[in-house]
């Protein structure tokens, strides 16, 4: 449908939000109008003029109570934030000519981190239904809108913090196109979003929705507040937008903008957000891309659920940027879906991720248990696909607590490290039964370090990223009441199913006189051809800061005897084919399982110093060394 086409039928749509829900006030028709210097225009009900000056130093705004939204030609303009870290907007000066509606509706104020936001929005959606009282009809063009579905219609903004969709309740959106251009202003309450949907068992789908946002935190959806999103069929875009120019960068929620570049990652807008206490979000055959920072996020919540089924998640930028991001104890469930990321396939800081196939038991499973309501046919109907990740650097990263589970023809492939482990524990899981494969290219599977977070500092009173990491010298000091043969909640715990691996693992966790890590790594039916061992772990530049942060993670290791960060080795019926010197803590060889030599070389082991043969059955404890000669 042509553009020409849309504009025609702007008025159907409108003409429906109004007779599916309440009779609308008739609008006022006045010619143009002008607001001069210093005076106030209060607009108490909504106005249609052909052209409107508003000059500098003038005002124009709704009564107490009421929201007032200029559209000109069916799309939202002219709106801006009155400052930087604030919610209200007003209007711009200058002059606006052709179809203009001053629209007069009521107020969605919602409060969030001590602030209000004054949401406006196209349709709003309350606990009856679609409410023409706190819609604006006139940003929504073509289509049908009816009380709890709208089909075919086209939102636009070329103003700040404007939504398309604001559902408390249930709500379907079908055949539409969504298209914001302009800042938001927080994707933790989803104010400038596309859609946002609130409300425990609000129920909102999206199918066949086409949204193209462009601004900062102008994100495509968000779920909060214990509703379920479903979105299906779709194509959801986003692109960085630029900060006010004195806007400073932090992770202080109730102003942030911007990625924290701390966890190696830049950028100004999330695709998506994933929010609040069990909140759920499921997505399905549906692409989702952005400059940077994160294509599926979560934030801010606790025990919520996402599900990706047969989706093309990508980063279009040069910066870096996460796939998904899991904290709270969030569960996440990523089916036989590609995705090309920036830096991380996932960040987990609290949560569980889990790789797989698209085979109908898995989705069939997943409809249930993120309540995606598909029937038995639809669920019949969708293809079995496997999950592919492609990083320009890492695989998946965790800083905070993790359990990570990988199976079926899952494809990692990473151009450094498949696993980053920043000291934090880690409970991982790979089934190479059907064929799963980690493929480094840097020849690193597993990389287990010291947490290089510099975090924020604290500047006139204000929390701010302006951190610097400093890399320490000297050697670290031991705790010694840390067992580095013994295995710890807090340890990063690895166990292989079947699987054939080539690459290192590195434990270069630096500890302190009172903390320390170990790496365990249980090989079960599995091989394992690389480097497996405690490390030094040593960045390549000696500070890092916001203008090198891609510095973050990027280390280099030289084997050696554990000092806090033990690496403790279990081969059950395994083979460990050794191809560089390895220091271990322990080493338990069960039956069937074998170490060999690189290349035919025979394989030397010393504890503590002292010869001794590899047999099978039996376990070492010690300085274990490991070496080819």
């Amino acid at each position: 449908m042509s553009h020409r086409r849309m504009i025609a039928l702007a008025p159907v749509a409108a003409l429906a939000l109004a007779t599916c829900v309440q009779p609308g006030a008739s609008a006022a028709t006045d010619p143009d109008k002008t607001v001069h210097s210093g005076d106030t225009w209060t607009v108490t009900s909504t106005v249609r003029l052909h052209r409107l000056t508003i000059e500098p130093g003038a005002t124009v705004t709704a009564p107490s109570g009421e929201s007032l939204t200029l559209t000109v030609n069916g799309v939202d303009t002219g709106a801006a934030l009155t400052k930087t870290g604030g919610t209200d907007t007003a209007l711009q000066p200058g002059t606006y000519r052709g179809a203009i509606v001053l629209t007069v509706a009521d107020a969605n104020p919602v409060a969030w981190q001590g602030l209000t936001f004054p949401f406006r929005q196209a349709l709003y959606v309350g606990a009856a239904g679609l409410q023409a009282g706190s819609s604006v009809p006139a940003a929504v063009q073509a289509g049908r809108v009816r009380s709890r579905s709208a089909d075919g219609i086209l939102v636009r903004s070329t103003g700040e913090d404007f939504n398309a969709l604001y559902a408390t309740s249930d709500y379907s959106l079908r055949n539409s196109r969504i298209r914001l251009n302009g800042n938001g202003r927080s994707d933790f309450v989803g104010y400038g979003t596309a859609v946002t949907s609130t409300g425990t068992g609000t129920r909102v789908v999206l199918d066949h929705v086409n949204i193209a946002n462009h601004g900062t935190d102008r994100s495509a959806v968000v779920a909060t507040g214990g509703s379920n999103l479903v979105v299906e069929n779709s194509q959801l875009s986003v692109r960085d937008g630029v900060l006010p120019s004195d806007y400073q960068s932090t992770v202080d929620l109730a102003v942030m903008q911007d990625a924290p570049w701390m966890l190696g990652i830049k950028g100004n807008v999330r695709a998506t957000n994933l929010l609040g206490d069990n909140t759920k979000a499921s997505y399905l055959n549906t692409s989702v891309s952005s400059t940077g920072w994160g294509l599926l996020s979560t934030d801010a919540g606790s025990d919520v659920q996402l599900v990706a089924v047969n989706d093309r998640l990508k980063h279009v930028g040069s910066e870096g940027g996460y796939g998904t991001y899991a904290i709270g104890n969030a569960t996440e469930r990523i089916l036989g879906t590609t995705l090309d990321v920036a830096t991380y396939a996932s960040i987990i800081t609290g949560g569980t991720v889990t790789y797989g196939d698209s085979t109908p038991s898995a989705v069939k499973a997943a409809n249930s248990w993120n309540s995606i309501g598909l029937t038995t046919r639809r669920l019949a109907a969708i293809p079995t696909k496997a999950t592919v990740v492609n990083s320009r650097r890492f695989g998946i990263m965790n800083f905070g607590p993790a359990t990570e589970n990988i199976s079926g023809h899952t494809r990692f492939n990473t151009k450094e490290a498949t696993f980053l482990v920043k000291g934090a524990p880690l409970s991982l899981n790979v089934d190479g039964s059907q064929g799963a494969q980690l493929t480094p290219q840097n020849g690193i599977l597993m990389q287990v370090m010291t947490n290089d977070d510099p975090g924020p500092v604290v500047v006139d009173g204000k929390l701010v990223n302006q951190g610097v990491y400093t890399e320490p010298t000297g050697a670290p000091v031991k705790d010694t009441s840390w067992d580095v043969a013994g295995v710890h909640d807090s340890d990063a715990q690895s166990t292989f199913t079947h699987a054939h691996l080539r690459g290192d693992f590195f434990n270069g966790f630096r500890g302190s006189a009172t903390s320390g890590m170990n790496m365990v790594l249980n090989f079960d039916h599995s091989t394992i051809a690389g480097v497996l061992s405690s490390s030094t772990a040593k960045h390549r530049v000696s500070t890092i800061d916001s203008s090198n942060y891609q510095q973050l993670d990027e280390v280099d290791n030289h084997a050696g005897q554990a000092v806090n960060n033990g690496t403790i080795v279990d081969l059950d019926d395994a083979a460990w084919t050794v191809t560089g010197t390895s220091y271990l803590s322990k080493l338990t060889v069960g039956h069937g399982s074998r170490v060999l030599g690189a290349h035919g070389k025979q394989v030397t082991m010393t504890v503590d110093g002292v010869r001794t043969p590899i047999d099978a059955g039996k376990t070492y404890t010690g300085n274990v060394v490991i070496s080819l000669s």
